[in-house]
């Protein structure tokens, strides 16, 4: 099995992706919009992943914050609220936005599990930094490290609560950054003991959750040459002094942030400590290039991947019905048209 997860171009799986996902064996996969028009497509093609991989457990991936990051949409799936709104609601009454916050992703989850997708990549625990990139903006929980914490909590609750595996990102932060890096490669110059008091802190307390997605930023405080993705000096402090010991997987790999052949955006990746790559919206040659060069999970990575699969409890019942009139009743107060 590669340490690997890569993506699906469309609404079922052609004979070539068969035919690549059988040689290489990845993983797992990651889903986006253009392969999720309507439930029973969508179930048809998780089941394909699963039949094609031969492992119930393969880890099927999306992007299901809510708001604008969000790849089932209606009119076949519910609409959502980005995070600010429950940090809106945080302002008012923690209590609620507490509740609000876990409900909602009990739900999303609970659509998630309809679908044959068991692996979310949320909560960001990124903060909401003044005058920084919009990249992370209405995504992030607030400004302040704690209140991160306690949303994102629920957050991760919410998800395992109906048996979906939540992905912490995009450790050690990206809440600082003044560029978006899907496009260029973003540069954070915060000392050291800023990054400890603030950035780091939503990570740290929440180092437990089994799984992490990487930063593609510079932070010169700990590395002036790498990206976190690529740079052995961040993953140390991930591993050592924010304690992540979970499975670690990359940003996109295609992303502008990084440079370099895609051989070597995979070396570099593995080189660094990161466990698995993820390669995104990539036409096949590139594909081709990532798979070709990306190693067997290791030893220690299998093992985090499956501790982390076994911390997932069996889902929990719960009304679909009265649990959406309980949120609406709950983030009515800063809910916008």
């Amino acid at each position: 099995m590669k340490a690997l997860i890569i993506d699906v171009e469309g609404t079922e799986l052609t004979k070539e992706e068969r035919a690549f996902f059988k040689k290489h064996n990845p993983l797992g996969y990651i889903l986006f919009a253009r392969s999720c028009k309507e439930p029973k497509q969508l179930k048809a093609l998780t089941d394909s992943l699963r039949e094609i991989s031969g492992r119930e457990d393969v880890p099927i991936l999306i992007d299901q914050e809510g708001g604008r990051v969000a790849r089932l949409r209606p009119p076949h799936w519910r609409k959502t609220v980005p995070a600010d709104v429950y940090a809106k609601l945080a302002a008012r009454d923690e209590k609620a936005a507490k509740e609000a916050t876990y409900l909602n992703n009990r739900l999303i989850a609970m659509e998630l599990q309809a679908q044959g997708i068991n692996v979310d990549c949320t909560p960001v625990l990124d903060l909401l930094v003044k005058g920084m990139s919009d990249v992370i903006g209405d995504r992030a929980f607030g400004t302040e490290p704690r209140q991160i914490v306690k949303l994102a909590t629920e957050v991760c609750r919410g998800m395992m609560d109906s048996g979906v595996m939540p992905i912490i990102k995009h450790i050690p932060g990206h809440g600082r950054t003044k560029v978006d890096s899907h496009h260029e490669l973003p540069v954070v110059d915060a000392p050291l003991e800023v990054l400890r008091k603030t950035d780091f802190v939503p990570f740290k307390e929440l180092a437990h959750i089994p799984w992490a997605m990487t930063a593609h930023v510079i932070y010169t405080a700990i590395d002036d040459k790498l990206p976190a993705t690529h740079s052995k000096k961040v993953v140390k402090v991930i591993r050592d002094e924010i304690g992540f010991d979970g499975l670690l997987l990359t940003d996109d790999l295609s992303m502008k942030a990084l440079s370099g052949s895609y051989a070597e955006r995979v070396h570099q990746s593995i080189n660094a400590g990161c466990d698995v790559v993820l390669h995104c919206n990539g036409k096949m040659a590139e594909k081709a290039e990532v798979a070709e060069n990306t190693p067997l999970m290791s030893q220690q990575a299998m093992d985090r991947f499956t501790k982390g699969f076994k911390a997932l409890p069996k889902p929990k019942k719960l009304g679909a019905h009265e649990t959406e009139q309980a949120l609406a009743t709950l983030i009515s107060p800063v809910q916008v048209a």
